[in-house]
């Protein structure tokens, strides 16, 4: 098997992975009823699929022997931007109360603090 049967095939493998990946995050998004549920589906499947296919355009384009760095740059973009607007939205249903509050915080010392409780 040459490299560029097996670049094929990986495309291939990876364009599956994706798709399948967006179609579950598309699913999710239009099956959950609250807002709030309806944030997790796209936000965190939807990355990995969106990831795959940038990794199945990398693969194509260096068996082609056209490298380029513009799908790198997109997934970097990607990944940090889609755990940020996913926070936003979030706050933004529970400042406008449109979900559930979440629970408070236990009231000590130790609650996101390195402290420890003098005992």
């Amino acid at each position: 098997m040459s490299a560029e049967i097996i670049g094929t095939y990986a495309t291939a493998i990876c364009l599956l992975i994706g798709s399948f990946f967006v179609a579950v995050g598309v699913i999710g998004l239009l099956k959950f009823n609250d807002s709030m549920t309806r944030l997790h589906a796209p936000t965190k499947v939807g990355t990995i699929g969106i990831g795959m296919l940038l990794l199945a355009s990398i693969i194509h384009s260096a068996v082609l022997g056209d490298v380029s760095m513009h799908e790198l740059l997109i997934m970097g973009f990607l990944f940090v931007t889609a755990p940020i607007s996913a926070n936003f939205i979030a706050k933004v249903n529970i400042h406008r109360q449109a979900c559930d509050k979440p629970p408070a915080p236990p009231r000590d010392d130790t609650w996101s603090t390195l402290n420890y409780p003098d005992d």
